[in-house]
């Protein structure tokens, strides 16, 4: 299995760009991933690029339905005409920021023939499966850091309902991809236990001290290997690095092997 890093807040190199958002390219053998979309249409900038095809995509994934993982949904469906886009029943619900800004999904997008609503369990194919676990219990509650849903007209608290996990099942060795954990990656952890977890934790509103230590000691108690980008922060990775045996950062345009 071979991720190329599209888009992400952080890129070293000069002839890419970067933005507070995410976008994995996954190469599974002959079939070809498009994990999140990031904020803009700078995915699709980056790939052609790195000299990669997105309109040969066999199937595109959104995490969940805030801005910066499903903003480049419509430069994505102007390429590439054949993929299904798998997304949460949920996603093109109106989502809110804590200064009730809207950071949402373009709702004209929603009819788009290629998008494909799922909820609960779904094959998405050979050894691809993508999870809500809206009926798992969590031992472990952050907090929504202020970010609202829109329903019956009313801003609540965001139960993420709207957020799904892709499970890699490759030879008997387990990769999850998690665009932001909002459901609380220590959570996500321990419903799956994964070889491999690859994505934001959502920690960069957390200052480095006693909260974020006891995160980075919960999340090290398990033989994950993580690789986590965007909205986990690069001042918190830094202070979690020390803390966790197998924590790695994955910037704009960094290529990995699992």
């Amino acid at each position: 299995m071979k991720i190329t890093t599209l888009a992400e807040n952080t890129c070293p190199e000069k002839n890419l760009g970067f933005e507070h958002g995410l976008s994995l390219y996954i190469e599974l053998g002959e079939k070809k991933i498009l994990f999140d979309m990031g904020q803009t249409g700078l995915f699709a900038d980056n790939a052609e690029r790195l000299g990669i095809d997105l309109s040969e995509v066999d199937i595109a994934v959104l995490s969940h339905g805030h801005y910066d993982h499903a903003g480049g949904l419509a430069r994505f469906l102007e390429i590439n005409k054949k993929a299904p886009v798998y997304l949460s029943k949920y996603a093109f619900e109106p989502h809110y920021n804590h200064s009730e800004k809207f950071i949402g999904m373009n709702a004209s997008l929603k009819s788009n023939k290629q998008l494909r609503f799922t909820d609960g369990v779904t094959e998405i194919g050979e050894g691809l499966t993508l999870y809500s676990c809206n009926d798992r219990r969590k031992n472990s509650d952050l907090g929504g850091f202020g970010l609202n849903v829109e329903r019956e007209g009313k801003l609540l608290p965001d139960d993420f309902r709207h957020e799904q996990y892709l499970l890699i099942n490759e030879n008997g060795k387990t990769v999850l991809f998690s665009g932001c954990s909002h459901k609380g990656v220590i959570n996500i952890v321990s419903w799956f236990e994964p070889d491999v977890l690859i994505g934001g934790f959502h920690f960069t509103e957390l200052s480095p001290g006693r909260i974020l230590t006891n995160c980075a000691r919960r999340l090290d108690s398990y033989e994950t290997i993580y690789y986590t980008c965007h909205c986990t922060g690069v001042e918190q990775y830094e202070f979690m690095k020390p803390l966790m045996r197998n924590l790695h950062y994955l910037s704009g345009g960094q290529v990995i092997e699992i």
